[in-house]
């Protein structure tokens, strides 16, 4: 009898450290969404491959195409070789998100991050500098757009893919945002929708 109490002991307090430990790894985090066992919608059914002819006139310099609504980046190369389709984290809400056309004007691998005005307003005890590393949000590489403090780039925290989590970047795995950085070039044609 002492046996079969411990071990539905051991079993009741299992299960209660496993229901804490969702609970507890978003308590620290930026993100809004609140608890991640609770319905967050991860919009897999519409992760799927796309023609870029209803997208972009032609391929020159290659396109990156982010769809919100699916939290996915598409890409092609300029002669049609390669194809890439990566899932992202998107802006937390619809007045942090830019949607049109833009390019990368600048690629960084190892980037230093900086909160813009806006953020510092909605988060004042945020640093106001964080160098490359580890701690930086904007992971291992940061392609650049025309459109200031807008970026595509990769994040530590793999809890933010696919899910609403930026303040209006858009996140990638940093594994992929290096294959990424690696396909695209200053110019590339990016489009978000």
């Amino acid at each position: 009898m002492t046996d079969k109490f411990s071990r539905r002991g051991f079993l009741a307090a299992s299960a209660a450290m496993i229901g804490t430990g969702a609970a507890a790894q978003t308590a620290g985090s930026t993100e809004i969404e609140g608890d991640i066992t609770t319905g967050v919608q991860r919009n897999i059914s519409s992760f799927r491959s796309l023609d870029w002819q209803p997208y972009f006139s032609d391929l020159r310099n290659g396109a990156v195409l982010v769809d919100m609504q699916s939290r996915a980046l598409h890409y092609w190369s300029e002669d049609q070789s390669v194809y890439k389709l990566f899932p992202t984290s998107v802006p937390l809400s619809d007045d942090l998100t830019r949607k049109g056309r833009t390019s990368i004007t600048r690629k960084v691998e190892g980037p230093s991050w900086a909160p813009t005005p806006a953020m510092r307003i909605r988060n004042p005890e945020w640093p106001e500098f964080i160098g490359p590393g580890p701690d930086n949000p904007m992971g291992s590489h940061a392609l650049y757009l025309t459109w200031k403090y807008y970026r595509i780039h990769g994040t530590h925290d793999t809890r933010k893919i696919g899910r609403r989590s930026s303040n209006g970047c858009i996140g990638l795995y940093n594994e992929q945002i290096a294959e990424l950085y690696d396909l695209t070039k200053v110019g590339t044609q990016v489009l978000l929708i």
